[in-house]
């Protein structure tokens, strides 16, 4: 069988893939047995803790930075928002031209597996410590070699080169420089937050102060409250007491702080001081308050959207900064995956290539929907192409089944400015008053069914028909302009045939008004023939 070759066309041991090389042991470098530092922790031994990682010896300051996450609450939440921004982030596959497209679809195939989900939050440790480190198993599956199990590996397990501090390596009992990592059996995600060896980078460094400091700072308002929570008790006995009898008060003034009950002898009493202690809140609140928003700053950028007291404006401009923490991560992360595993899964399965596809977190811009779609109304009018499918991607709306109802726009009337309102009513006055005054066959007025009942000699002739269309032409503006308004716009921009018939189906032209008139005048019409088809014929003088 031949074995596979690397993306520098080295050969591949696929037995040592398929075998775990960092896994736990009871004793030595990678006992399972957890450490602990950050009990009683004081300001000198972080101190010092600090300055070991800042060396090469980092496995206090790795724990020290596993036991902030499970003891400070706000750290955690911080940083668990901070991962899940970025898991929430689907990874898309990008390919050139010359890649074949069974290497692409493979690699499609290998990021939307479950287990690479679960393997990306994993990777995300690293902003914390520095680094993370998972161990990747290989197996043949589907007439593929590839990655099955993706392992966490406690950071605490490796180290860095005593030169630069920046090559991992895995840490062994018998030698103190560790023994290098084999090839394409880990991914090494080491978050670039500053300039510097990574064991510098990771934020549980300056979160480390934060975290000593509202350490004491909650130790002490515990005390202040159990001070000032309960009333001071002062005990009374008279001259002649006896020892007994002391005692037994002093025992009912300590009972009254557990039990809230007590029995003292006669003649003696005991007496409550209220003790005014509201401030303590103010001290010890404002000070864990204010070390809680510059841990929020260190880690999502700002405090706006973890913090109460921001205003809607204020909140959208703080979380662009958060946008661009978000896209460096994506970045970083993308980097890590097209490095550590996209190349190893292509070449040993398809052979080294000139070109591999690429793995991508596309972090999507923040969208103003109310100011976007004002826009895109404002500028349609004047010829702006939009496609639908953008607009309901950018919305948030599917596309519409032919079941669905649809919401539609109701019809507008066209707005006929002043001045011409103005001549159709000079038009339909001079009309009526006309009318009113000729005694001409058509400018009689309409004849309806009464009246022909009542004069059965009489019949609709064709002046009466004329009449009904002249006056129908009075408002022939109000009835055109809708349909035909549209059209001279539409001819009036477009440059091409094509143009003009992609802009009048934008245009909508309202033919209601024409289709309208043209049913009332037709209904009349048929009226008045249906009348004098049923009326007798005229007799003879």
């Amino acid at each position: 069988m031949v074995k596979p070759k690397g993306p520098l066309g080295q050969a591949m041991d696929t037995k040592g893939l398929s075998h775990e090389v960092a896994p736990p042991t009871l004793i030595g470098v990678r006992r399972t047995i957890e450490d602990r530092v950050s009990i009683d922790m004081r300001p000198e031994q972080l101190a010092m803790i600090l300055r070991e990682a800042s060396v090469g010896n980092a496995r206090r300051y790795l724990t020290l930075a596993e036991e902030m996450e499970e003891r400070y609450a706000h750290y955690a939440s911080q940083l668990q928002t901070r991962r899940l921004a970025i898991q929430g982030i689907d990874p898309v596959v990008e390919a050139a031209e010359a890649v074949p497209g069974k290497i692409t679809e493979a690699v499609k195939g290998l990021v939307t597996e479950s287990r690479f989900d679960a393997m990306i939050g994993d990777m995300l440790d690293g902003i914390s410590k520095g680094y993370s480190a998972i161990e990747i198993m290989w197996e043949y599956q589907d007439q593929a070699l590839r990655p099955v199990e993706y392992i966490w590996r406690d950071p605490r397990w490796f180290v860095f080169d005593r030169l630069s501090l920046k090559q991992l390596r895995l840490a062994v009992d018998r030698d103190f420089e560790g023994e290098e990592l084999p090839l394409a059996k880990f991914l090494c995600h080491m978050p670039k937050t500053k300039a510097g060896i990574p064991l510098r980078a990771g934020l549980a460094r300056p979160a480390a102060w934060a975290y000593l400091i509202q350490s004491f700072g909650l130790k002490d308002w515990a005390a202040f409250s159990e001070i000032y929570g309960i009333p001071f008790r002062v005990g009374r006995y008279g001259t002649n007491a006896s020892d007994d009898d002391k005692r037994s008060l002093l025992r009912a003034v300590r009972m009254i702080s557990n039990d809230a009950a007590a029995i003292i002898p006669q003649g003696m009493d005991i007496e409550f001081h209220k003790v005014e202690g509201q401030h303590g809140a103010a001290v010890f609140g404002g000070l864990m308050d204010y070390v809680d928003k510059q841990v929020s700053k260190l880690i999502v950028g700002q405090t706006m959207t973890s913090d109460d007291g921001a205003s809607m404006a204020q909140a959208k401009v703080h979380n662009e900064v958060r946008i661009d923490i978000l896209r460096a991560d994506c970045k970083q992360l993308a980097q890590t995956i097209n490095r550590d595993l996209i190349p190893y899964f292509v070449s040993m399965n398809f052979g080294p290539q000139a070109v591999y596809p690429q793995v991508e977190f596309p972090v999507p811009e923040p969208e103003d929907v109310e100011l976007l779609t004002e826009a895109v109304a404002r500028m349609v009018p004047f010829g702006l192409r939009v496609s639908q499918r953008e607009m309901r991607e950018k919305i948030g709306l599917s596309e519409p089944s032919d079941d669905d109802d649809l919401l539609i726009a109701p019809k507008v009337e066209p707005a006929v400015p002043v001045q011409e309102q103005a001549v159709k009513a000079e038009d339909k006055a001079k009309l009526a008053a006309h009318v009113s005054g000729c005694q001409c066959q058509a400018c009689r007025p309409a004849t309806s069914a009464a009246s022909l009942s009542a004069e059965p000699g009489s019949a609709p002739t064709t002046d009466e028909l004329d009449r009904l269309a002249a006056d129908a032409l009075v408002d022939w503006q109000d009835i055109t302009d809708p349909l035909l308004g549209p059209l001279r716009e539409v001819l009036a921009k477009a440059t091409t045939l094509e143009e003009a018939v992609q802009l009048m189906a934008k245009a909508r032209p309202d033919s209601g008004p024409l289709v309208e008139a043209l049913a009332r005048l037709t209904s009349i019409a048929r009226g008045l023939g249906d009348v004098g088809d049923e009326l007798p014929e005229p007799t003879g003088a």
